[in-house]
């Protein structure tokens, strides 16, 4: 986790050099009387402010949990870093049924609303089907 903190200060630096760079250039362009381009500049000059609190964060984050994570040490194995994330229906049609649900819905906002009436009633039926998948048929419990 060091190594990420220090290579958002890293890109921090990066960007307000390049700022600098991009503000000169654009003022050389421009010519001696007008002035540099400010929406790049102003650009620029925030993604290293960006940069910074994102490396502000993943300090304090760092510092705040007492140890090195598993992929910070040279002797840890795969499974240190490998948490336990939920249980997935590995066969489960329903995710599929509730996103053509969800792209129906953009269907709907795109061509006519009257499509998204259809969508929501799909919707409905997907997310109890999901919902209710192991409570019937051969999966009950």
């Amino acid at each position: 986790m060091r190594a990420n903190y220090v290579l958002f200060y890293v890109l921090a630096v990066f960007f307000f050099l390049l700022a600098a760079v991009y503000a000169f250039w654009s003022w050389l362009d421009a010519g001696w009387d007008l002035h540099p381009e400010w929406v790049g500049t102003v650009g620029i000059t925030l993604t290293g402010v960006l940069s910074v609190f994102l490396g502000f964060y993943v300090q304090r984050s760092h510092r705040a949990q007492g140890g090195e994570l598993p992929e910070d040490r040279l002797d840890a194995d795969i499974d240190d870093g490998d948490p336990e994330l939920g249980f997935f229906s590995p066969w489960s049609w329903w995710p599929l049924v509730l996103a053509a649900s969800a792209a129906l819905a953009f269907l709907g906002l795109a061509v006519g609303v009257w499509i998204v009436f259809g969508a929501v009633a799909l919707f409905l039926v997907a997310i109890v089907g999901w919902v209710y998948e192991y409570y019937r048929g051969y999966f009950a419990r």
